[in-house]
């Protein structure tokens, strides 16, 4: 399936370098400055999906800085502690805390702060994989052009700043392996820490540096005391969450895990197909430089298994627990077909890469890639690309080595042929981004008009669903809606969304009357829609990443409410 060079040897094929020049400085300046470009005409948008449990955490915080998660909220049918609401870390939220207080709570001054990880995030690739390709400024760009990034990046959620610190932890392992300097190792063992304490995943970071250390020394050293630094941090922030909330945050978010993963019948291959499908469509630059990296006849054998992975999942034949709307069948097959050969193409730079090096640093970049993909698909409660994310930087890693065995024939040639894929991801991703910014902001404008219509209306205003919606639904004054509330008042209504999570019935005698509002949607590509099988934030939406289609419009129920008394007359 691969034609790689003899012994080894790699070519120099970063064409991008000898353009823009070798110097490191001009290199970095180039990457802050194209992601900047890409990720500030969406610093306006509209808070979206978890993004309101990081601000509410940030806004406690300001207040109570020992007690992140001391407060209550509705997030699902009725109030429940933060603690047991979140199942993510406190770090992200306190940096949301810091920039609040010094710039404001607006969704720019947020998003604005948010981006230092971002640039964080491309920098670090960039200088991580100077340690393992000639290629380095390919790899960076390759993370940049993956919808996983950009859309992932838009957000004020924890998922870009862990993978900052995740990347700074490797390359200041990395460095301190190869120097024998001490002091490396301790700032990465502190940056590990961190990253496990943004999103729970990173506690990963630590078998993998303990992996990826043996094979590189052969034996254990000293090195190993590094790695029991994070593990007493971690231990700190068990007792601490322990005595504030009687009980381990860390362990309950395994519980949660492991308790969500019951939601509906899913067959094991069923969900490794929607997640290699997830992988390939969130990380599109493996797909599109395939023609570069594989034979014809791997590609045709490729092709093949996932056409037939893709009816499996798309005629609803597999059980994946993805929902797969019946009338666009053939329109999501068509499109896990190509999701599915990406996602294997990215799976196979990491197997392929450990066969022909077979030494410590093709090690960690395939565990990376494949231990993050086992969790993805296999352990986390839902498949998403949040969860994609971290394997990123390894991916583009990947594609440079990959390509660093290629021959052009032509500089011309080799140019075109190295940017026209990075350039033609690039631009489905800003345009996924706008089309998620679009949903986003769909709620905030939602919300301000329900607040109009309903400006005159006597009684309460409340609102069922979560995520963006609830969130500007709240600052308008409304209430979050429980399923066993009574005490609606005489003449309140209820904003019900449809393309929403948590929504739950009105008991018929308490509905007096109902209308709709609609806003529709013109991006012709979603993130999130079950109508579409769209579930970029979880597959329980649908099989896809994203689809492509006419998306439907987003609608929302005004339900006029009648008080329980009126309702037992």
């Amino acid at each position: 399936m691969v034609s790689s060079g003899k012994g080894g040897e790699r070519r120099n094929v970063n064409v991008l370098e000898r353009v823009f020049g070798n110097a490191t400085r001009r290199s970095c300046m180039l990457l802050v400055a194209v992601t900047l470009l890409c990720l500030l005409p969406f610093s306006g948008r509209a808070f979206h999906i978890d993004d309101p449990l990081f601000v509410w955490s940030a806004r406690h915080i300001v207040q109570h800085p020992l007690d992140p998660y001391g407060f209550k909220v509705v997030w699902y049918t009725t109030a429940l502690p933060m603690w047991e609401v979140t199942k993510n870390p406190p770090i992200a939220s306190y940096y949301a805390a810091a920039i609040g207080i010094f710039a404001g709570w607006s969704e720019k001054t947020l998003h604005l702060g948010f981006l230092l990880p971002a640039v964080a995030v491309i920098l670090g690739t960039y200088w991580l994989a100077c340690l393992f390709t000639r290629s380095a400024l390919l790899a960076a760009l390759v993370v940049l052009a993956a919808p996983a990034f950009l859309v992932s990046a838009a957000t004020v959620m924890c998922d870009t700043m862990m993978l900052a610190f995740w990347i700074f932890a490797i390359i200041l392992w990395v460095k301190g392996l190869q120097t024998e300097r001490p002091l490396y190792l301790a700032v990465s063992a502190i940056l590990i820490a961190a990253c496990a304490l943004t999103k729970y995943f990173g506690v990963s970071l630590i078998p993998l540096l303990l992996l990826y250390s043996h094979a590189r020394q052969r034996r254990f050293g000293y090195w190993i005391w590094f790695l029991l630094i994070p593990v007493m941090i971690l231990a700190g922030y068990h007792f601490a969450t322990s005595a504030l909330y009687g009980r381990d945050l860390l362990l309950d978010s395994i519980v949660y895990v492991r308790a969500a993963q019951g939601i509906g019948q899913t067959s094991v291959l069923g969900k490794a197909l929607v997640g290699i499908d997830f992988v390939g469509g969130s990380i599109l630059p493996a797909l599109l430089f395939a023609p570069m990296c594989w034979s014809r006849r791997g590609i045709v054998i490729t092709l093949m298994m996932a056409a037939m992975g893709a009816f499996l999942v798309g005629a609803g034949w597999l059980s994946s627990g993805a929902p797969v709307p019946e009338h666009l069948w053939k329109q999501v097959t068509a499109q896990l077909l190509l999701y599915i050969a990406g996602g294997s193409c990215v799976l196979a730079l990491a197997v392929m890469d450990l066969w022909n090096c077979r030494d410590a640093d093709a090690l960690l970049l395939a565990v990376w890639v494949c231990g993050t993909f086992y969790f993805c698909c296999l352990l986390n409660w839902t498949i998403n690309v949040r969860s994609v994310l971290p394997m990123l930087p390894a991916v583009g890693i990947l594609l440079a080595r990959r390509l660093d065995l290629a021959a052009f024939p032509s500089r011309r040639l080799q140019t075109a042929t190295l940017g026209l894929p990075l350039l033609a991801s690039g631009l489905v991703s800003i345009w996924l981004t706008c089309a998620d910014t679009a949903l986003a902001n769909s709620a905030r404008e939602a919300a301000d008009m329900i607040k109009d219509q309903t400006r005159t209306t006597s009684g309460s205003l409340w609102v069922q669903g979560h995520w963006g919606f609830q969130y500007y639904m709240e600052s308008l004054g409304a209430k979050p809606m429980v399923a066993q509330n009574d005490g609606f008042s005489p003449g309140g209504v209820a904003a019900v969304p449809e393309n929403n999570t948590n929504t739950f019935a009105i008991r018929p005698e308490l509905v007096q009357s109902e209308s709709t509002l609609t806003l529709e949607m013109h991006q012709w590509v979603t993130t999130m829609h079950t109508q579409l099988g769209a579930g970029f934030y979880s597959s329980l939406w649908g099989p896809l990443p994203f689809a492509f289609g006419r998306v439907p419009a987003e609608r929302y129920r005004l339900v006029r409410l009648v008080s329980r008394e009126q309702a037992d007359k």
